[in-house]
């Protein structure tokens, strides 16, 4: 198993899984306060209209998630050509529109993290991993924004801080394969395969049908000379997952 690929996110957490964001809409307030200074009759008119008004207003507010999630896919779009500085503005944007995006959060870190790397410049690293961690405030369990900020931190010498990072997101989620398999990523690129292998087999067990686990652990033991269990745990990767052409 390989460092992995990992980059922007164009979309956001699933449908549902973010409470939704409504501001509270100054127009609204002062919508409702001016009916008092109309006439009785223009009154009642203008009250037949404020459900439909309000309702519409409502469609405008939850719709700032919406606009957050165009700006991240626009944003993913000028990274993937690097166009670092248009996207670092769209990811901005995606904030500003819905400031509890966690996917805008990792794709700001991911392109100051990418410039880091680029310019060696130790501010958009300090801002990178700024932006990690408010990712991870806003969805504590986002993946990719951990591999992330583990290779930041590993970059950066801070390796003991990067098992850290992922030994404590573990002991958080004793029933979850997904920080088992990055934990195993680390362990794997710092040399020591056989306790990689021993996460990989634990995220197995947790998940059955885990692609990506299963194909990692087929890989550490095809290079170990184990290729009946190597071959078996690919066949079981690609029957959870086909669309696989590396296996």
């Amino acid at each position: 198993m390989g460092p992995g690929e990992y980059g922007p996110r164009a979309s956001n957490l699933p449908a549902g899984s973010r409470p939704p964001f409504v501001p509270i809409e100054r127009g609204a307030f002062e919508a409702v306060v001016a009916l008092k200074s109309l006439s009785r009759k223009a009154r009642l008119h203008a009250a037949r209209l404020l459900p439909w008004a309000l309702g519409a207003l409502c469609i405008v507010s939850s719709g700032c998630a919406m606009l957050s999630d165009t700006q991240n896919q626009q944003g993913v779009r000028m990274y993937e050509q690097a166009y670092y500085q248009g996207a670092l503005e769209r990811f901005q944007q995606a904030i500003q529109s819905d400031p509890g995006n966690p996917d805008a959060y990792y794709n700001l870190a991911r392109t100051h993290h990418q410039l880091g790397k680029l310019h060696s410049q130790p501010g958009n690293m300090q801002q990178a991993e700024s932006y990690y961690h408010q990712c991870l405030d806003h969805n504590p369990e986002h993946q990719d924004c951990y591999r992330a900020l583990a290779v930041l931190l590993v970059e950066q010498g801070r390796s003991a801080d990067a098992f850290k990072l992922v030994e404590n997101w573990t002991a958080r989620n004793p029933g979850s394969s997904a920080p088992r398999i990055e934990l195993a990523r680390l362990y794997e690129e710092s040399g020591n395969r056989d306790q990689a292998k021993s996460q990989l087999i634990e995220a197995v067990a947790i998940d059955p049908v885990n692609s990506v686990a299963l194909a990692a652990l087929g890989k550490l033991r095809e290079e170990s000379g184990e290729t009946a269990q190597a071959v078996a745990n690919y066949q079981r990767s690609l029957a959870s997952n086909p669309s696989q052409p590396q296996l």
